[in-house]
């Protein structure tokens, strides 16, 4: 696959969001962190904050880093923006209807790993030998959607398809980065993308076997 830009030219583009956005990209990393140690210790999970902290993710990830950004390189981006604006519009819409619970099973386990991950994707990306500003920090599409799969893979059955149609899309097209830019920090995103996709076909087969 040839891309339209180089790997320099993909690192620019982080070194400008990093450069012009980090106290926005800070408080959304602090923000995120809130909202997930209340899911962690609350009596209650907090559906609408999370339905609503996806919604601002992808919207920010489709309008700051896609439409703003990532278009001076690559045409696609405002596909890429389009499809992350009409994430936020469905996380916004339908994303209350969603239930989040904290069981010991095995998928929510994985849900805490790519949850956690996400948290820590820039120091994953800064270990992988990228330099400051030119890292994917937080914000940005890739770390985005890790943190969905996870926060979706903790909402109780079924899981809609349609919340995790557009994320399952990008750990396709977004973990091509990590083996042609060599961003290691990606490699999760196939993984995360599996574990969605084995989540869907699961529901769908308990939903069959109960009607």
């Amino acid at each position: 696959m040839t891309l339209p830009f180089t790997r320099a030219e993909f690192l620019e583009v982080f070194a400008v969001y990093n450069t012009h956005l980090w106290p926005a990209a800070a408080l959304l990393w602090l923000a995120t962190v809130a909202v997930v140690v209340v899911f962690a210790r609350g009596a209650r999970p907090p559906h609408r904050l999370i339905a609503g902290l996806l919604a601002f993710h992808w919207a920010w990830s489709g309008i700051v880093y896609h439409a703003s950004l990532f278009t001076a390189i690559n045409p696609a981006a405002w596909l890429f923006a389009a499809l992350f604006v009409a994430q936020a519009i469905v996380f916004a819409r339908w994303g209350a209807a969603l239930e989040f619970s904290r069981s010991r099973s095995i998928g929510h386990t994985i849900s805490w790993m790519l949850i956690g991950y996400a948290l820590l994707y820039p120091v994953v990306a800064w270990a992988g030998g990228l330099d400051y500003p030119r890292v994917p920090t937080f914000g940005v599409p890739c770390p985005t959607t890790i943190l969905t799969a996870g926060l979706l893979l903790a909402a109780d059955p079924p899981l809609p398809a349609i919340s995790a149609a557009i994320p399952i899309g990008w750990t396709v097209v977004g973990g091509s980065a990590a083996f042609l830019l060599g961003i290691g920090a990606d490699l999760m995103l196939p993984v995360a993308g599996c574990c969605l996709s084995v989540s869907l076909v699961h529901n769908h087969h308990v939903r069959r076997v109960r009607s």
